[in-house]
């Protein structure tokens, strides 16, 4: 009975894991909805899905395999109604570096591996993790990638091979503008601007319209019209791939491990992110974070076996899905199945896509991803949370996604440790009552705020240079936190007055502080177990008291 008992919560928890028929309740009211959002957000997720396979390294075939498998899949098993999956910029942007150290093969095998340790950290309940992110460090890393992959485009917009430049997206853009073949790099530069333009004036029109997909069509017409010399996506299967382990040995475990950890930290982190995005946008239901880990890691694992890339939820799409509609998942597979069905039957027409149209859709996307209002934000939000958001955003762009977040954490988490720490303080407080003979040798102090580790020696040496001093009370009622360096610092300041003869007496333990400050020796340290009180005039009789035996003992002692 007892196991059984145990088990209960252990199966429930599981069961929050995995789809149910919940997810699709009040799908007869909503399929209209759910269709229409579906077939939209398809069309705008074909161009980006292309564009990203592209920019990756591993090609457009594998951005639409990501789209489609990792969508579907995503859609059934993720924890948001309303979340579209597939590949985004900032898998982009890891992902390239990886392909020109391991080759495009290592892209499916760091997708499973990816896959199985997203999927681990949803089974453990890691989801709820994204939510200690401070918002500057968030925005700096979205400002990043938005500065990277812009950045990434320069060689296909200047009509120049991706390959053999640098790993960092600073410089390999230079290189590339050095390496370009002037005045025939004006020809994709003017594809890159059209396209720009076309989707900046649809923008204008009306925020429902797919303004990149009709760009890239308007382009790609114009280019297949005229015969422009521009290069273009080239032919792509009609079928998605049976499903396969790629080749493995330890030697490619071992190296792509690190690559492994950084795609699946980026992947939760985007997609928790994104999930959480899309429940501020409309009421379409909570978020199971925990399973959307656990959806995601499904997906990229899925997507990895068909030769695809590492999946992430994906904010503008699953905007455009809630903006235009969606309310259940049902949105999600109809995307992944419109996807479906441009590979079975217009992979043809796709062939003929330029690169530099994709590329203008990525500079677009990107430039959006940088934007200046909430930088102003952010610089108004105070001095520590922009310096925040520049030093996430440098490390972004100079070195890695990831060191980023783990950088920006830090920073963030120095300057609310100042800001906690001068909240924290000893204040030397008046006596209360009419003032007796010998109160200048008595000391009330109290603690107030928190007591931890970036406050404890500030706060004794506060109290350790009160000079003239016999008796020195400690208020601790107003103590909020106090952690175990905080606790073994009292310890410590208890036994150094206690050794210099100043009696020390202790008011207002609060029950949640007093097993840490027992464990660590505060209150043995005091002279007698009777120097612990509950109220303060007790306490202040006590210590007047002590004053009163210290001046008798003086005048005893005279000849």
């Amino acid at each position: 009975m007892r196991t059984n008992l145990r088990m209960g919560p252990a199966l429930s928890q599981m069961r929050n894991l995995l789809p149910s028929r919940a997810d699709y309740r009040g799908l007869r009211k909503t399929w209209r909805a759910d269709l229409v959002a579906g077939v939209t957000v398809g069309i705008v997720a074909l161009p980006l899905a292309l564009a990203f396979g592209v920019s990756s390294g591993a090609g457009a075939e594998a951005g639409l395999i990501t789209a489609i498998v990792a969508g579907l899949v995503a859609a059934v098993f993720g924890g948001s109604n309303v979340q579209v999956s597939g590949p985004t910029g900032a898998m982009v942007v890891v992902l390239a570096p990886i392909v020109v150290a391991h080759g495009i093969g290592a892209v499916a095998v760091v997708s499973i591996m990816a896959g199985i340790i997203v999927l681990a950290a949803g089974i453990v309940r890691l989801g709820r993790a994204v939510s200690y992110i401070p918002w500057p460090v968030i925005e700096g890393f979205t400002a990043g990638i938005g500065v990277i992959i812009f950045l990434q485009q320069v060689p296909s917009a200047v009509g120049v091979e991706g390959t053999g430049h640098s790993t960092n997206a600073v410089v390999a853009a230079f290189q590339a503008i050095g390496e370009a073949s002037w005045p025939g790099a004006l020809l994709p530069i003017g594809a890159v601007l059209a396209v720009a333009a076309i989707m900046l004036l649809l923008g204008r029109i009306s925020a429902a319209l797919p303004a990149s997909f009709i760009a890239i069509v308007v382009v790609s017409l114009i280019a297949v019209v005229t015969q422009l010399p521009l290069d273009t996506i080239g032919a792509l299967p009609q079928s998605l791939p049976a499903p396969s382990i790629p080749s493995l040995s330890p030697e490619l475990l071992a190296s792509l491990t690190g690559p492994a950890l950084a795609v699946a930290a980026l992947a939760a982190i985007e997609s928790l992110l994104s999930a959480r995005v899309a429940a501020t946008l409309a009421d379409t239901g909570q978020v199971n974070a925990d399973r959307e880990l656990v959806g995601q890691g499904l997906a990229s694992l899925a997507s990895g076996l068909f030769g695809g890339m590492p999946a992430t939820g994906a904010i503008a799409r699953t905007a455009v899905n809630v903006r235009s509609g969606a309310k259940t998942r049902l949105s999600s597979v109809i995307h992944s199945l419109v996807l479906m069905l441009v590979v079975l039957v217009a992979t043809s027409v796709v062939a003929q896509v330029p690169l530099a149209a994709l590329s203008g859709v990525l500079m677009m996307t990107a430039a959006r991803m940088v934007s200046l209002s909430t930088m102003k934000r952010v610089g108004r939000s105070g001095r520590s949370s922009a310096a925040v958001f520049a030093i996430t955003l440098f490390v972004t762009v100079a070195f890695d996604l990831i060191i980023a977040v783990f950088i920006g954490l830090a920073v963030a988490a120095f300057f609310a440790l100042r800001a906690l720490s001068r909240l924290s303080g000893a204040h030397r407080r008046e006596l209360s009552g009419d003032p007796e003979p010998g109160d200048e040798r008595i000391a009330l102090f109290q603690i107030e705020g928190s007591l931890f580790f970036g406050a404890a020696d500030r706060l004794v040496d506060e109290i350790t240079n009160e000079p003239g001093v016999e008796v020195v009370i400690l208020q601790l009622s107003a103590l909020q936190f106090i952690d175990a360096t905080g606790a073994n610092a009292l310890s410590e300041l208890v036994g150094a007055l206690e050794q210099r003869g100043v009696t020390v007496l202790i008011k207002g333990i609060r029950p949640e502080h007093r097993p840490m400050l027992q464990k660590l020796g505060a209150i043995d340290a005091l002279r007698h177990p009777n120097h612990l009180f509950t109220e303060l005039d007790p306490a202040l009789a006590h210590a007047r008291s002590h004053i009163t035996r210290s001046v008798e003992g003086m005048r005893d002692t005279r000849p």
